[in-house]
């Protein structure tokens, strides 16, 4: 299968794929910011909502983009006319309608954010790159999936802490799995939009096959190529994981 190819002397950031919910799409951008939450009393009706939302929809996910995101919930209380229950109500749909908009690709399980941190309390981004297959599944899902993911792993950051972890796990890796674009894609995603997020990749158990395809991506991934480790599964075990946290894909 022929490589498909980013052409470096020419690029420049485009927009992110929007997973964001409908009422907030704008051109460029997957979510919204730079609300002031203390005009006219705007505030106690944003934890209105943040209440509403815990009592009845405790089920939602929290974070950027979740249901205790303040500057999302001011954005729907100004479309709801600052009605809490229309903003309530419209916000947990839209925040189902975004979930539900990646869930086809992610039940592919190509790509998860790991449940537990890893021993430097960094959330952990986990690729299983035998799992993704260019020629079968829409390049564009893949974008949206690669979002919406590193902001569910950005959630998960504890306080103090600014970095996540990249795992990709190239067992079985094949000319099949090869996506030249989709990787420059994903640094890039780092490099432009959450600069300083990426603490670390591990590329654990490449197979020879890889090898040429690092040495085209390498150059294109800016200071992101310093930061990749080749390492094995035990490193995994042995490093970055207690016997509690380890993902399951690495227990075997």
């Amino acid at each position: 299968m022929a490589l498909r190819f980013c052409n470096p002397l020419h690029y420049s950031p485009t927009p992110l794929p929007s997973v964001s919910y409908e009422s907030t799409r704008r051109p460029g951008r997957f979510s919204v910011r730079s609300s002031n939450l203390n005009h006219n009393g705007s505030r106690k009706l944003v934890l209105e909502v943040k209440e509403r939302l815990e009592k009845d929809y405790d089920y939602l996910p929290v974070g950027r983009n979740g249901r205790d995101d303040e500057d999302m919930i001011f954005w729907f209380l100004k479309d709801r006319k600052f009605s809490v229950e229309d903003a309530a109500s419209k916000l947990a749909k839209a925040i189902v309608s975004s979930t539900d908009s990646v869930k086809s690709i992610a039940e592919t399980g190509k790509a998860y954010v790991h449940d537990f941190l890893d021993v430097n309390d960094r959330p952990v981004l986990i690729v299983v790159a035998s799992k993704h297959l260019p020629a079968v599944h829409d390049p564009v899902e893949n974008e949206k999936l690669c979002v919406f993911l590193i902001e569910k792993a950005l959630s998960k950051l504890p306080e103090g802490r600014e970095e996540i972890l990249g795992i990709f796990d190239l067992r079985g890796f094949g000319t099949e799995n090869a996506d030249l674009k989709f990787l420059t894609f994903l640094f890039d995603v780092f490099y432009y939009y959450y600069p300083k997020r990426l603490g670390q990749v591990l590329f654990v158990e490449a197979p020879f096959v890889f090898k040429p395809i690092w040495q085209l991506a390498k150059p294109l991934l800016k200071s992101y190529a310093s930061l990749v480790r080749f390492c094995n599964v035990e490193n995994v075990r042995r490093e970055y994981f207690t016997e509690e946290t380890l993902p399951p894909n690495f227990r075997d």
